[in-house]
């Protein structure tokens, strides 16, 4: 079994930076960029669910729903990754999306 705790950490951390960010920065881009990471960790774990069917997009539930969002699609990616090196994949990707965010 991978430990994916490196990845539930990092999603962790930006969800509480996107809660703990004033409605400002989330206007400027912060939510948006919370968001697209959101849809690509969710779109990720839909795959390796179900190769087979096409990825649900994940809808645009509000800039204050951002960080929300991204903690359960990290999550159920979480379970459903295999190895070390999809974890530190993903990790990068949190920690490149967290960048532009700003937070």
């Amino acid at each position: 079994m991978v430990d994916t705790t490196p990845l539930t950490r990092a999603v962790d951390h930006f969800a509480d930076r996107l809660r703990a960010a004033p409605q400002s920065r989330l206007q400027r881009g912060a939510a948006a960029e919370a968001v697209a990471l959101a849809r690509e960790l969710a779109r990720r774990a839909q795959i390796r669910e179900s190769p087979d069917a096409e990825p649900r997009e994940m809808p645009d539930a509000g800039m204050f729903a951002a960080a929300d969002q991204i903690t359960v699609a990290g999550h159920d990616l979480a379970v459903v990754l295999t190895t070390d090196g999809d974890v530190e994949e993903a990790v990068r990707l949190v920690g490149e999306a967290q960048q532009r965010a700003g937070v």
